[in-house]
């Protein structure tokens, strides 16, 4: 409805402002978060062996991928952080206090974010990335545990 009233749209502003199930329960962004990593982690979980059944250049080119979104992922974290906490600081000078409605208009000032949803994404983001990571690396290494046939 802002959109048709406005032209713009802030990304994420939606699920800040509203909470799961009722005042106070959380905000739907905090459980999308949650919810992206484990869903993640469950994931890799079930399909590990497809991880460690995939080609050696296949890996590493995963794996230097992964590097690559980590150190983005990393970066729009701390500079959303950052940002937020300023903003955060003159809203408190300032007596305009709202933690839900600190927008930033970045990278298109047509179509700004919530900084509250960013910096929660990017954190999760850069969690995914990180166990991802870990598991193309996990995944080079050959168990040394061998176990006996029974004759």
């Amino acid at each position: 409805m802002e959109y048709d009233k406005t032209g713009a749209l802030n990304i994420g502003e939606t699920i800040v402002k509203n909470d799961l199930i009722f005042d106070g329960s959380g905000k739907l962004v905090t459980y999308l978060a949650i919810f992206s990593v484990i869903t993640w982690f469950c994931v890799t979980k079930i399909g590990y062996s497809r991880v460690q059944n995939t080609p050696k250049i296949v890996r590493s080119v995963l794996s230097v991928l992964s590097i690559i979104l980590i150190v983005v992922a990393a970066y729009e974290f701390t500079y959303n952080f950052t940002v937020w906490g300023a903003l955060i600081t003159v809203h408190t000078i300032n007596n305009s206090l709202n933690f839900d409605e600190i927008n930033l208009s970045y990278p298109n000032p047509e179509t700004p974010w919530n900084l509250v949803f960013a910096t929660k994404m990017t954190l999760a983001a850069l969690i995914i990335s990180c166990h991802a990571f870990y598991i193309i690396q996990r995944s080079d290494k050959k168990s040394s545990i061998f176990v006996k046939e029974q004759s």
